[in-house]
């Protein structure tokens, strides 16, 4: 630190000021210590590391074709069935894990009930993997 004395007429007081050259002396010597040591530190011993692969097996989870034809029939991947057995099937699946994927294929002329039927059996069952297909125009 340096110090500026002056004994002007106007102003009696003393008039300090600091020098920040040693400072900034000081953090370009750290610097280029750090940038120096860096590249020594993270290469301290050679180890040869092993191969693994990172990515998770997922197991696809099998899907289910679930129809209903224009009369309210269900059909279980082909397999005609009534609404009393469509809740034994929903009941095995949730139970499966993971659960399958149910696609529900519905006739354009089929009455909602059936569908809602189908949809209410599915959600007291616990199915959470529905979706609906439709074909494109």
């Amino acid at each position: 630190m340096s110090f500026n004395l002056q004994n002007d007429q106007e102003e009696s007081g003393i008039m300090a000021e600091i020098n920040m050259t040693p400072m900034v002396d000081v953090m370009l010597v750290l610097l280029i210590i750090f940038i120096i040591t860096l590249p020594v530190i993270q290469q301290a011993v050679k180890v040869e590391l092993p191969k693994a692969n990172s990515v998770r097996n997922e197991v696809k989870p099998e899907s289910v074709q679930l129809s209903i034809d224009a009369q309210g029939k269900i059909f279980w991947n082909s397999t005609p069935i009534d609404l009393k057995t469509f809740d034994g099937y929903a009941e095995k699946a949730a139970q499966k894990e993971p659960q399958p994927e149910i696609n529900l294929r519905a006739d354009k002329s089929v009455k909602y009930e059936y569908v809602a039927q189908v949809l209410a059996a599915s959600r007291r069952a616990g199915l959470t993997k529905l979706g609906f297909v439709t074909e494109p125009n």
